[in-house]
């Protein structure tokens, strides 16, 4: 009998920063275990350069992501989505009941905290989303 592996889809608005560390530090942890995707409710037109190169210094890659657009297609297809932050908002998809939820991540610049610090900070933060996620993917019984 074979499992099916889960699928979660992180959302922000631009999806060129926050939601792209989420699903790179995924892939990094999870390996094949889940299927990840990531995807802005408004895309921008490229990844956040700080975001790449925080993610890169811990062994994970983003720079070949892409922001993609949230579509139903994708959402009728993922097994959880996660919102990073209170600004992207999900319709419900007619038909589909995914689980949503909203992490609320730190935002040093609200500390007056910039650049790569600010950087650093946000990925840890969002890393430790993503690992206790892993784990309740991994263990609970499909």
């Amino acid at each position: 009998m074979t499992t099916k592996r889960p699928a979660v889809l992180f959302v922000c608005v631009k999806n060129g920063g926050k939601s792209q560390m989420a699903a790179a530090l995924m892939r990094h942890h999870a390996g094949e275990a889940v299927e990840v995707h990531s995807a802005g409710t408004r895309p921008g037109s490229a990844i956040n350069a700080q975001s790449a190169e925080a993610i890169a210094e811990i062994g994970a890659d983003m720079s070949s992501a892409v922001p993609q657009l949230v579509t139903p297609e994708l959402l009728r297809d993922v097994d959880q989505v996660v919102v990073i932050g209170g600004e992207a908002v999900i319709e419900p998809v007619e038909g589909k009941t995914t689980p949503v939820t909203t992490w609320h991540t730190d935002e040093p610049s609200k500390r007056g905290i910039d650049g790569m610090e600010r950087m650093r900070l946000v990925r840890d933060d969002i890393d430790g989303h993503v690992r206790a996620l892993l784990t309740d993917l991994t263990q609970s019984p499909n």
